[in-house]
């Protein structure tokens, strides 16, 4: 029994510790801008009704822009497929807002299909393929872009990280359920990644035999 609980603690320090690292990790990472000169901004989705994108969106959105009449982009991506009750995707109403902002319908792209980040990244990424376009720059919340640059480099996109100064998660209030959040998805992704890499192997040595 005294060698069981053991084990036990030693197993539960593990996971603190590995939890611990993963929010230092992801709170330090959320304040690296990496903006430089790309091909095309990819904005991660987050919400919209049939009229107006979310607060939290929005400010995503002018990230996007701002790197965009800079010239730091000559194209943006917008993401996100159509949310329960409405008629048009996320990704449309950012492209009707951004042009009311100023920017060329031209230079928008959009990605209408996805419902969540994974989806948001790899389907930008089959954009960008389609139109020959090969560093992009990353834009999200702070606390999203350790999760989401992950993910793009997973699917081979060239890119840099560049989150939104103006995110609307500043109270601790709001920041500490994302951080939370994002803690947990962060930690799933990469479990999920090891077990991928670990089931494409056994599949590899028994084609072998």
């Amino acid at each position: 029994m005294r060698k069981v609980k053991k084990l036990l603690f030693v197993i539960i320090s593990i996971v603190i510790a590995y939890i611990i690292i993963i929010a230092v990790n992801i709170c330090t990472y959320s304040k690296v801008d990496e903006k430089q000169t790309a091909d095309v901004a990819i904005i991660l989705g987050a919400g919209a009704a049939d009229e107006s994108v979310s607060p939290v969106f929005q400010e995503r959105i002018n990230h996007g822009i701002s790197l965009y009449k800079n010239h730091y982009v000559k194209k943006l991506i917008f993401t996100g497929g159509t949310g329960d009750g409405n008629q048009k995707s996320d990704a449309y109403i950012a492209m009707q807002y951004a042009v009311k902002q100023g920017v060329p319908e031209s230079d928008v792209l959009l990605e209408e299909e996805s419902t969540i980040t994974q989806e948001n990244i790899k389907n930008a990424k089959a954009v960008m393929d389609k139109n020959s376009y090969r560093t992009a720059i990353l834009v999200s919340d702070p606390l999203h872009m350790k999760r989401a640059m992950l993910m793009a480099k997973d699917h081979n996109i060239e890119c840099y990280s560049s989150p939104t100064p103006t995110t609307r998660y500043v109270s601790l209030k709001s920041t500490l359920p994302f951080l939370l959040r994002e803690i947990f998805f962060y930690a799933g992704y990469q479990i999920y990644a090891v077990f991928q890499c670990i089931l494409s192997l056994f599949t590899s040595a028994l084609l072998k035999r």
